[in-house]
């Protein structure tokens, strides 16, 4: 099975290896170190008002999805520039839209995802997933191109891509 563009995840060597090592410590030092905790606890009898017991469950559920979401990226995971011309919407680019084409309203945002671009808290700008509604529509489109979408409201919006850059 073959995946779409929709489906690659493109990183940058950085944040492709930051998350790699994520991954690796959750493994190694996070399960050995959860499980030992569940079975401390365990030791320790009743597991009904065992709030150690349930605390440390709840982290394993926590960590195991965590691992889950991480496998799941690096399978997915192209590293490098995203695929397309210099000026089309695509994972990982920061668009720049005019809702109704109206160069007063305009949305900056990154088409992709924080944690996955490498991307801390400090970069401030709007993040949409490709599968979202507005990133669905400009996803492919170019600088100029007008798509109208359903916003989560119900709402039909058009915008029209004024800027693509690349990070």
């Amino acid at each position: 099975m073959s995946e779409t563009s929709a489906d690659v995840v493109w990183l940058t060597q950085e944040a492709y290896d930051k998350l790699e090592a994520e991954l690796d410590e959750l493994k190694t030092v996070g399960r050995p170190e959860v499980s030992a905790r569940i079975a401390a606890a365990r030791e320790e009898g009743d597991l009904s008002e065992n709030g150690g017991y349930h605390a440390a469950r709840e982290e394993q559920g926590q960590m195991e999805g965590r691992i889950r979401q991480l496998e799941d990226i690096l399978r997915r995971a192209e590293v490098g520039e995203p695929e397309g011309a210099p000026d089309e919407v695509a994972p990982g680019k920061l668009v720049t839209v005019a809702f109704d084409g109206d160069e007063d309203d305009t949305d900056t945002f990154l088409l992709g995802s924080r944690e996955v671009l490498g991307l801390d808290d400090s970069v401030d700008t709007s993040v949409y997933s490709p599968q979202s509604p507005l990133g669905a529509a400009v996803l492919g489109k170019k600088v100029g191109d007008e798509v109208t979408y359903t916003a989560p409201n119900g709402k039909e919006l058009m915008v029209v891509v004024t800027k693509v850059e690349t990070l």
